[in-house]
């Protein structure tokens, strides 16, 4: 799918179909690209002739306020998001530190096997990540999945910023497979408390999320895990 910013296209990437205008929008957010400014609109493709292009252009709208966005050249993969694009110090100058009470270890903890039924997709084929929003006590709130873990996250924060629910304080985003420092920035962006991965972070990712002062962890096993920054 091919994403394009008041006519720029700056994405293009593998994902699962469905929840596209999400994804958009939270792509579109979580790289800055936003500036600032308001989503006016989100369409599938930019002449309207969505049948022509299969639903695969979705054109995110500021009505031209957002800065023009530099293109991309190269086709992002759903796995590995847009490596070594930001540097922490540059994420540090764009981003506040997150704020709120830190989630208690025991919530994150288990927030992984909450979220486990309402993956039906990852239940149908066996070969999807799954990104999901817990609160401090607990509850779920979004699932979303996709074939990237990236794309899951953009979903989840394309679907909060719609509602007007970003920054996600006191909430954390829980992700299957490991912590890569594209999603801890992603977390960050988004005001996300926390983030919790089923596999390990990177070293990049640990450092990126002390800068930002939010909680990691990894390895949520039976009611246990592995804490990388507290």
């Amino acid at each position: 799918m091919a994403i394009e910013l008041d006519g720029v296209r700056v994405a293009t990437t593998m994902r699962t179909p469905g929840h596209d205008f999400e994804l958009a929008a939270g792509f579109c957010y979580n790289e800055g690209l936003l500036d600032g400014h308001t989503i006016r609109e989100v369409n599938y493709c930019a002449n309207g002739s969505a049948a022509a292009t299969a639903f695969n252009i979705v054109t995110v709208s500021t009505g031209g306020l957002a800065p023009p966005p530099v293109p991309r050249l190269a086709t992002t993969t759903s796995s590995c998001g847009f490596c070594g694009t930001k540097e922490i110090d540059e994420l540090a100058d764009r981003l506040a530190p997150v704020v709120g009470d830190p989630i208690d270890w025991h919530v994150l903890a288990e927030a992984p096997d909450k979220l486990r039924p309402g993956q039906d997709l990852f239940d149908a084929t066996g070969a999807v990540h799954a990104a999901g929003i817990v609160d401090a006590t607990g509850g779920v709130g979004l699932i979303r999945e996709d074939v990237g873990r990236h794309n899951a996250v953009d979903k989840l924060i394309g679907r909060l910023l719609f509602d007007g629910q970003i920054p996600a304080v006191g909430n954390a985003v829980v992700v299957s497979g490991r912590a890569s420092f594209e999603l801890v920035h992603k977390a960050w962006a988004a005001g996300f408390r926390a983030l919790v991965a089923v596999s390990a972070p990177t070293a990049l990712a640990t450092a990126t999320a002390e800068r930002a002062g939010m909680q990691l962890a990894g390895f949520p096993r039976n009611g246990q895990l592995t804490i990388y920054v507290e």
